[in-house]
Order: C-alpha cells, then structure tokens, then sequence
C-alpha cells in the first residue's frame, strides 16, 4: 500500500492541450442598444436604453459571440419577454447548444494534445444554466465517439468560478489514476439568462452586456509521453473558499423565465478585499514572495472587478492584460472565460518566442469568482 500511495505522489498533473470556441454569430457593442431594444420589442423604453447604453460604454467589451438571439425570439417571443414564462424553450435549445459548443472546443482540445481520442478515461464536463439527464457529458461521448465505458462527470450550477472547480477534479482524477487522460469542458451559452429589459430589476442590464457565449476545453493528464504529448501547464496546487460576508452578491436562480442573475454593486469590493489572502496563500505553495513575480490567468467578470483587483494587491498594469483583452473580444463567458485567458497567454508567449509560459515567468495563478461568493485558486507552474 505505501509504494502505491509513493507513486501516487509522484504524478504530477499537467495540462497538454488547450481548445476554445464560440458560435458564429458577433455583436459589436456599439451596436448593442439598438440591437437588443429591438429584438425584445422594447424600444419604447427609452430610459432604458439610454441607461443601457451608458453602461455598455463603460463596460469595456468591443464585442461577444453569440448565437443569434434576434431569431430565436422570433421563434419564442417569451424569451425575449422579462418574468415571461419560457423555461421548456430554453431548454430545448440548451440541450442542443451545451454539447454542440462544447464539442468545438474539445476537438480542438484533442487535436492540440495531439493523441487519440481513444486514449481519453475520464470527461470532466461544466455548464451554468443546463439541468438534463443525461447530461450533455453524456451527450459529448457520444457526439466525439468516445469508448461508452469512458467514466464522466458532470458539474450543474457552477457559475463563473467552475473553470478552477474543474481543474481541481481533473488534477485529482490524473494524479490519482495511472495512464488517465482526462478531457475537461466547460460551454456556457447563455440561452438561459437572455432577458428583456425591465424597470423594476436594473441589475438585468448589467447580465445582457456582460454575457457571452462560449466553450473551453483541455485535457489533463500525468507522466506524459515524451515522443508524443507536450506538457503546458504543470498544476500544481488548488484552493477553493467562500468569501465571508458575501452571501447574496451573486446569485443565480433557474425559474420559469429563466436564470434569473443577480448582480449587486458592492461585488468588486468583496473580491478584491478578499483576494490579497487567498493569493498570499497560492504564493506560500508556489515559493514566491512578490504578487509582480506570477502571471495571471483570472476570470474576466467585469472591468469594475478587474480595476478593483488590480488596485488593491498593487499589481502592475500588464498582469491583468491577458484578462482585459479577453473581456474586450469575448465579454464573461461564465466557467469558460479562464481557458480563454489560458489559452491567450500561451499564443502570446509563443508569439513572443519566450522560453517559459506566461511573461517568461515560472510560476502562475488562475483565478475563478462566482456564486458565494466563491474563489477557486489554482497554481500553475510553466512545464
């Protein structure tokens, strides 16, 4: 028994591949306003939309993706309706949109890793808004046609923070199974939290602006093969807490109308009251002393969060650029965003021709944030 506990210790979980992907459709910010008032029938809400507007402005997001709303609520009026009654509607397109994006990015996933797909033991499947059984990581073995005895996973409700929940299973899994390779996916459509404006719950506006669509895949695996894999990321340590005090500030409740999100303003000072320690924390497993001697992999919630961050543990300003650009091009895409970040920072450094991962840094953070308010801290070290 100890010699397997021995060589348990030894496998080290590394991530060998990274694949994201989105739907087809963009919506440039600039022309949000017009764009979401109209779909929802709603441009005799002027108020509204000038407050709308206002907010889109200071958001900094150029642009997300998509699936085209504005012909979806042709075909279901009510999902463009706030309160209105459309659940069996979003569901029906979840259950179709979770795996269908989910399988882009874990092909391209897979394709990165370079191996068969038939070397995969375990799926490792996340998403925020879908409630199916089976699930959509039953769907996702089917759809890549994977072996039906692959063992899986599936993780509801996880929000924004799922992408380091995910992590952490996936280390567990290949550290403590020789040989697993395991496929990692979070899809985030956000079919489910499109609403209509209204004037009794301001908070909605914030959700129709800051939502995207979109899916993140890796595959993790220890000991990997020398001829045939290439290890990225090494994770090395994993951490989840709940901010004390924060109950309330992020919520997300499926109802008949939808997942009803609520956002309130005192988030970014929870946060980033917060964050110093946990940090602190992963730098003690890491060895580093300095917050300026890691990269940064942290979800992109919203530029109030990101300023307040950035502000409170006297980060300089190109940590959290990689975070920035993606809420730019991309917005919160929910559990996916990390591996969007992830995967920005890793064509960077090879843009750069740097010999190590992330700003020629050894060492790494990913940092989730959702529901709780939860933090998910992950150590990566440059493999």
């Amino acid at each position: 028994m100890e010699s397997i506990a021995y060589e348990r210790s030894r496998r080290k979980a590394v991530i060998l591949g990274i694949g994201t992907a989105n739907p087809e459709g963009v919506t440039v910010h600039s022309t949000l306003p017009d764009l979401h008032f109209r779909v929802t029938n709603s441009e005799h809400m002027v108020d509204l939309k000038d407050k709308f507007t206002r907010l889109c402005k200071s958001a900094m997001i150029d642009k997300r993706y998509t699936y085209n709303m504005e012909a979806i609520v042709k075909e279901h009026p009510n999902i463009g309706i706030y309160g209105a009654p459309s659940l069996n509607a979003r569901q029906e397109l979840a259950d179709v949109m979770i795996p269908e994006l989910g399988k882009q990015a874990a092909t391209k996933a897979i394709a990165d890793w370079g191996r068969h797909l038939s070397d995969i033991t375990h799926v490792v499947f996340c998403n925020s808004s879908g409630a199916s059984m089976p699930g959509a990581d039953y769907e996702l073995i089917k759809m890549l046609g994977l072996p039906l005895s692959t063992k899986r996973f599936m993780l509801y409700q996880q929000g924004c923070f799922g992408g380091g929940s995910i992590l952490r299973l996936a280390k567990d899994l290949a550290e403590n199974n020789e040989n697993s390779r395991i496929l990692v996916v979070s899809s985030e459509p956000i079919i489910n939290g499109f609403n209509g404006p209204c004037k009794d719950h301001i908070q909605n506006l914030v959700v129709q602006i800051l939502f995207g669509d979109g899916a993140g895949a890796v595959i993790v695996g220890a000991d990997p093969q020398p001829d045939t894999e290439r290890a990225l990321f090494e994770i090395v340590w994993t951490s989840q807490n709940i901010i004390q005090g924060s109950d309330g500030l992020i919520v997300g409740k499926l109802r008949e109308s939808g997942l009803m999100i609520s956002l309130q303003p005192e988030i970014p000072l929870h946060i980033a009251g917060s964050m110093g320690k946990y940090v602190k924390e992963a730098l003690g497993a890491a060895g580093v002393d300095g917050v300026n001697d890691v990269f940064y992999i942290v979800h992109p919630g919203g530029r109030a969060i990101l300023d307040a961050i950035e502000m409170a543990m006297g980060l300089n300003t190109e940590k959290l650029s990689a975070t920035r650009e993606v809420l730019r091009d991309y917005g919160n895409m929910s559990s996916a965003s990390v591996f969007f970040v992830m995967e920005k920072m890793r064509r960077r450094s090879e843009e750069e021709k740097k010999q190590t991962l992330g700003e020629g840094l050894e060492w790494g953070l990913l940092i989730g944030f959702g529901p709780g308010i939860t933090v998910e801290t992950v150590v990566l070290r440059c493999a």
